[in-house]
């Protein structure tokens, strides 16, 4: 760290700091690219803030995935059914896993849905048409990508809103006490997925639950633990860091009227729009923890074996070495090697749905509602608690509709 005043780490998780993280950020960058803190939960981290580090954390096997070791007693038994999944682990089981769960995330599988996504932008759209204003995340951020993630896993209709509670509930999570208070939650959502487990074995369909209970019969060995930790993986983030893609996106358009003026008159740039608001908003603000399989050098930094690390990516996505002018929103940037997604063998394996589901999304939102705005001062909105993800409360918005 460079001399100077101590930087003293604020609440991660709070939705104040989640309101504006990059002042924060960029003093990391400067004078401490790799921190080394406590955090609630986790415990002893390193912050890795720089681009070029975040990119090694994620790439180089030498950062395991399973932390379980390390994780404390009550989150160990809190997570147990979500750390099963291939998110944290490594290989050879993060290939096995990755590949049972493949089928889901298909380019022609992906492709066929843009009809559906369409589908339900519309109808969403046209339930908020009359009334002029509305919560554009309860209205139409949420709906899409937890209406078409649960269609995907074959989960009925009728429960789609009960894992938004369950996963809000989960995500929230912050603190010991916290992590007390979301045990029932837990078991809820962990005694649910087990009757959709039963429902699919007698009853098979034509869906992602149905496939990896089949994978499962077929000798590919998926523990009831491993079964559990990936669909509530899959569902989770299935939804979440699209839902705040597309809120916040929709949000940094509002108040970057040029560029929403290109994102409406230039079809041919949505795609890389979209590549731009996943780089500026950074819906999952910090990746998954790591866990340093040996001693390792970052810059100056020699980060112990068994250390733990967090790698910063709404930091790296604005690391003026990557990237030009990095503050500033472009829609028509190239390069842009963002690293929302992740990179490496854990790169998300929905990225091309929620790429999709996002540029559809905003398209036809702006495309009805082209003088859309915002119902209260954007320094007043409420940001939703969380370490990891970076999301919206809630988007009041007034509209002048233009019909379909």
């Amino acid at each position: 760290m460079k001399p100077g005043r101590a930087i003293e780490l604020p609440d991660l998780a709070s939705p104040r700091f989640k309101a504006n993280p990059y002042r924060f950020y960029a003093r990391l960058r400067e004078e401490a690219p790799v921190f080394r803190c406590r955090v609630p939960l986790v415990g002893v981290t390193h912050l890795v803030a720089r681009y070029d580090d975040v990119l090694t954390v994620l790439t180089d096997e030498r950062f395991g995935n399973d932390w379980s070791p390390r994780m404390p007693w009550l989150l160990r038994q809190f997570a147990r059914p979500i750390t099963r999944s291939m998110l944290n682990r490594d290989p050879p089981d993060h290939g096995r896993l990755r590949t049972l769960v493949h089928q889901a995330f298909t380019p022609r599988r992906i492709e066929r849905m843009g009809d559906r996504i369409q589908t339900v932008c519309h109808e969403s759209l046209d339930t908020v048409a009359a009334s002029g204003r509305f919560d554009l995340v309860r209205d139409y951020a949420l709906p899409l990508p937890i209406t078409i993630i649960a269609e995907l896993l074959g989960v009925p209709v009728r429960d789609q809103p009960r894992f938004y509670r369950w996963s809000k509930s989960l995500l929230a999570v912050s603190s010991n006490l916290a992590v007390v208070r979301a045990v029932p939650q837990v078991w809820s959502l962990v005694r649910y997925l087990g009757s959709l487990f039963a429902l699919r074995r007698a009853t098979p369909g034509d869906d992602v639950v149905t496939g990896l209970l089949e994978a499962e019969e077929a000798g590919d060995k998926l523990t009831e633990d491993e079964l559990l930790a990936m669909v509530f993986l899959l569902l989770i983030a299935g939804y979440e860091t699209t839902t705040n893609l597309i809120a916040i996106g929709a949000l940094t358009l509002t108040l970057n009227r040029p560029e929403l003026g290109r994102f409406q008159r230039d079809p041919v740039l949505r795609e890389s729009a979209i590549e731009e608001l996943l780089r500026f908003t950074s819906p999952l603000d910090i990746g998954s923890v790591r866990m340093a399989r040996e001693d390792i050098a970052l810059g100056s930094v020699v980060i112990p074996r068994g250390a733990l690390v967090a790698p910063v990516l709404g930091s790296a996505n604005r690391d003026a070495n990557q990237f030009p002018n990095p503050e500033t929103l472009d829609l028509t940037r190239e390069p842009n090697r963002h690293l929302a997604f992740g990179r490496g063998a854990h790169f998300c394996l929905g990225a091309p749905l929620a790429r999709l589901e996002a540029r559809i999304a905003l398209t036809t939102l702006f495309g009805r509602f082209p003088d859309l705005g915002l119902e209260q001062p954007p320094e007043s909105l409420r940001w939703r608690r969380s370490f990891l993800l970076r999301g919206l409360e809630e988007l009041p918005v007034a509209v002048a509709a233009r019909p379909r």
